[in-house]
């Protein structure tokens, strides 16, 4: 397809000895992506530099065990499961379609490290918690912050990718952030000077 972006050079040193799982999971996404309603048809020419890296420069973060929240169709939580196998990955995601390609692609992709869970986040339960839970992209983070941090153990962490509007997003919950305890509550941009497009994360500890 000569509208699909071509792999950027920086995308092998982030993803190391593992880009070419990378690589199997971007090609997948080419052929099937936009035919199962995956991905829109204007994502293609940019699907390494706004979704592929957006999300894999988010893998130092994690740590642990990570619920990843409306995984969708894999982003962040395939890309950061390919990246970070020592770390083990909960997708939850609700629409059974999108759960038989998660499925389908942790099984082609050889991903040990991954459960997927067709759940709504607020019906899940995990006693224990988990130490990290993240999402990209799902909704506001007034809206996200109810769904995400009953599922973090006591001292755990929300990572958050946001959209440049993230800062505006913080002022915008702080009635969330009071109500379920969030602290350290904090945007970090990452990849600058790496990538073309910086990725912003909103962190907080759940006390």
């Amino acid at each position: 397809m000569s509208d699909v972006e071509v792999e950027p050079a920086i995308a092998a040193e982030l993803f190391g000895d593992r880009i070419d799982v990378a690589r199997s999971f971007t090609d997948a996404l080419v052929r099937e992506g936009e035919e199962r309603g995956l991905i829109g048809p204007l994502e293609l020419p940019r699907l390494w530099t706004r979704h592929i890296l957006n999300s894999v420069i988010a893998a130092p973060l994690f740590h642990g065990s990570v619920a990843d929240i409306g995984s969708g169709a894999g982003l962040p939580g395939v890309v950061l499961a390919i990246a970070r196998p020592d770390v083990q990955w909960t997708l939850i995601e609700p629409m059974e379609r999108r759960v038989t390609w998660l499925n389908e692609q942790v099984s082609s992709l050889g991903l040990s490290n991954v459960e997927v869970l067709r759940a709504r986040a607020e019906d899940v339960r995990r006693p224990e918690g988990f130490d990290v839970v993240t999402a990209r992209a799902v909704s506001a983070l007034r809206t996200l912050i109810p769904l995400t941090a009953p599922l973090v153990r006591d001292g755990g962490e929300l990572t958050l990718l946001k959209g440049l509007n993230a800062a505006n997003e913080i002022d915008a919950a702080q009635k969330q952030i009071k109500k379920f305890r969030l602290a350290d509550v904090r945007v970090e941009v990452l990849g600058e000077g790496v990538l073309t497009e910086t990725t912003r994360v909103v962190r907080a500890r759940v006390r």
